[in-house]
C-alpha cells in the first residue's frame, strides 16, 4: 500500500492510498461514514489478487484530508477529477459503500467521461424523496442519531463528539455492542476478526483528527445533494441487501427506481457490511466489464 497528497482544485489537502496493482485497472473506492482512506482486508487483498489499482481517499476532514467547510454531496466530483489528474489516469471506476453512495452517485452524474461505471453498495437515499420512508427498517441506533440531528443539531454534534470518543477508545466487541439494533445475523458472520479489525481501523483514522468530517457528512447526506440522478447517463449498479439495518433495503429500490440507468442488484440474503465480504467479486466484474 502506498500514501501520497493529492491538492483539490481550491488548494485543500487530499490524502490517497494506493492498494493492488499500479499498472492495473483503476477503480476509486469511496469509504462509509465514519470511515477513510485505509482499504480494508478483503478489498485489498482483492486487489492484490486481480490485479485492480485500488485508489481510496479520506473525505474532506476525514483522516488526513483538509475539512471543506459546507460541502455537498456532489463536491466529490471534483476531488475525484482532482485525484484522477495527478495519478495521470483517463478513466476510472467507482464504487461508494453506505455513506460513500451517495458521492459514488455524484460521480455517475457529474463525471461523464471520465468515470465508465459506478456502483453504490447499501448506499442511503436523498432524505426527503418522494414516496419512500426514510426510517422504516432502520436500526433505532440510526433512527435516534438522525432525527436528533434534524430536530436538534447543537445537541446532535455533542452526541457525535460523544460518540466518536467511544468509537476511538472501543475494541470490536464494544463496536458490535453498539451496532447492536443495526448489525443482522448475516452482517455478525461477516465480521470476522481479520475483516473487523481492519474495518475498525479505518474509522478510528477517519475519526482521528476530529468529528468535523463525520459531521460534515452527515449534513451533506440530509441535505440538497447539489445534483438530480434523473441526470444520471453512466451506468450504476445498485446493490442492496434484504438484511440491511445500517441503510433499509427500501432506499436501495428507490435507488434503483430513480437513476434511469441502474442495474438493480437487490439481494435477498445479504445484509450491509456482507457486501463487502460475499459480494465484492461480482461488483468487480461488473465495473471490470464497463472499462474494457
Amino acid at each position: 500500500m502506498s500514501e501520497r497528497d493529492v491538492t483539490a482544485a481550491d488548494g485543500r489537502r487530499l490524502r490517497i492510498t494506493e492498494e493492488g496493482d499500479p499498472n492495473g485497472t483503476p477503480i476509486l473506492w469511496l469509504h462509509g461514514t465514519p470511515g477513510s482512506r485505509l482499504v480494508d482486508s478483503i478489498s485489498g487483498a482483492h486487489a492484490r489478487e486481480r490485479g485492480i489499482r485500488l485508489i481510496g481517499y479520506d473525505r474532506p476532514g476525514c483522516g488526513y484530508s483538509d475539512r471543506q467547510d459546507g460541502r455537498n454531496v456532489a463536491d466529490c466530483a471534483a476531488d475525484v477529477r482532482a485525484i484522477a489528474a495527478a495519478l495521470g489516469i483517463e478513466r476510472l471506476a467507482v464504487w461508494g459503500i453506505s455513506g460513500g453512495g451517495p458521492h459514488a452517485a455524484a460521480c455517475a452524474a457529474l463525471l461523464e467521461g471520465l468515470v465508465p461505471a459506478v456502483a453504490v453498495l447499501g448506499s442511503i437515499a436523498p432524505y426527503g424523496a418522494p414516496g419512500l420512508d426514510y426510517f422504516t427498517g432502520m436500526g433505532e441506533a440510526n433512527v435516534e442519531d438522525i432525527q436528533l440531528q434534524l430536530k436538534e443539531p447543537d445537541a446532535s454534534h455533542a452526541r457525535f463528539a460523544e460518540q466518536r470518543r467511544e468509537l476511538l477508545d472501543g475494541d470490536l466487541d464494544a463496536i458490535m455492542e453498539g451496532w447492536r439494533s443495526l448489525i443482522s445475523p448475516v452482517d455478525v458472520a461477516a465480521l470476522t476478526a481479520e475483516f473487523g479489525a481492519s474495518l475498525l481501523a479505518q474509522i478510528k483514522e477517519g475519526l482521528r483528527p476530529s468529528v468535523e468530517g463525520w459531521w460534515d457528512d452527515c449534513v451533506a447526506h440530509l441535505s440538497d445533494w447539489g445534483f438530480g440522478l434523473t441526470q444520471i447517463r453512466t451506468p450504476v449498479l445498485v446493490v442492496h441487501g434484504r438484511h440491511d439495518r445500517f441503510v433499509p433495503f427500501s432506499h436501495g429500490g428507490w435507488l434503483a427506481q430513480s437513476i434511469p440507468t441502474a442495474e438493480p442488484m437487490l439481494l435477498e440474503d445479504e445484509g450491509h457490511i456482507s457486501l463487502i465480504t460475499n459480494r465484492l467479486v461480482e461488483i468487480e466484474d461488473w465495473l471490470l466489464a464497463r472499462m474494457t
